[in-house]
């Protein structure tokens, strides 16, 4: 580990550093991921955009589900991986934070300059009129529209849906938009199959572009809207390293690649370099031997 520590913090020490995080990074706070280790007993596929609009059975499904996962995901608390990163950005290391996750933890941790990507659980919105509520109040609603439900829960998934035997939701009550009558509500998260805001997306490629390196973090890259970022940083030259628990679909790409729990491997870093201990740190910017960027 030693050794890791060193060479990651050869290459975060100087600074100008994009942080892009997936569900890996929220494990430690009890959020497990969809193909990590903690993700392996997922038995049921993400709710996607399509499904959620088109099948009213589906949509009261998703928020039956999703009203119990939301309870546990309301209860999660950041992680020292996810303090270790507010450590660096005030540390100035860590110019931004662009984070595929919607448990909003990074904020709660203290970082500023978050982008969360695919948007946040504790919000929701009308697809019909636009009104955005607090999850809060929906969970209120909800709460009042179900007073006997009190069914019980599976395991859960970092979107907030929940393992959830079918006849359990049979007699679930969703309710509509408060602002315009009728409206279908939705998290104001980006489903599987629905397009992350064009303005959003430009915003992200602006920062890893005005980046000195690229550090993916408990992101498997599997799907394309984070791999895109891995993807830009590599065709311009820009140093990218990623740590994560298993494989990703970036490692062809990385300068460096990390397997180790992010709780453990983040504090290390941020002691190693925040503060006087930096003064230690192999020289800024420098690429550790034996290490070279990736090319396209």
């Amino acid at each position: 580990m030693t050794e890791t520590i060193d060479a990651l913090a050869g290459l975060v020490a100087g600074g100008g550093v994009v942080v892009l995080s997936g569900a890996g990074l929220s494990t430690e706070s009890g959020i497990p991921d969809y193909r990590g280790p903690s993700g392996a007993a997922r038995r049921h596929s993400p709710m996607t955009y399509q499904t959620f609009t088109r099948d009213p059975l589906a949509r009261r499904r998703y928020w039956a589900r999703s009203h119990l996962g939301w309870r546990m995901i309301a209860r999660a608390a950041p992680n020292d991986g996810h303090r270790a990163v507010a450590r660096l950005q005030d540390a100035g290391l860590v110019d931004g934070v662009i984070t595929q996750n919607v448990d909003g933890l990074h904020t709660a941790a203290g970082s500023p300059q978050v982008v969360e990507l695919h948007g946040r659980l504790d919000e929701v919105v009308c697809l019909d009129c636009g009104n955005r509520t607090s999850r809060e109040e929906l969970d209120r609603r909800l709460r009042e529209a179900n007073p006997g439900f009190d069914a019980v829960v599976g395991a859960v998934n970092p979107d907030g849906d929940v393992e959830l035997a079918d006849e359990q939701v049979a007699a679930f009550r969703t309710v509509d938009c408060t602002f315009c009558g009728t409206g279908m509500l939705k998290p104001d998260v980006v489903f599987f199959g629905e397009t992350v805001p064009a303005p959003r997306v430009s915003h992200c490629f602006a920062m890893v572009g005005a980046a000195r390196l690229l550090l993916v973090l408990g992101s498997s890259l599997t799907v394309m809207s984070g791999r895109r970022f891995v993807l830009r940083a590599a065709k311009l030259g820009i140093p990218v390293v990623i740590a994560n628990q298993g494989p990703t679909r970036g490692d062809g790409y990385a300068a460096l690649t990390v397997d180790a729990p992010l709780g453990r491997l983040l504090p290390a870093l941020a002691d190693r370099v925040c503060g006087a201990v930096s003064a230690r740190v192999p020289a800024a910017g420098a690429l550790p031997a034996a290490v070279a960027p990736a090319t396209l």
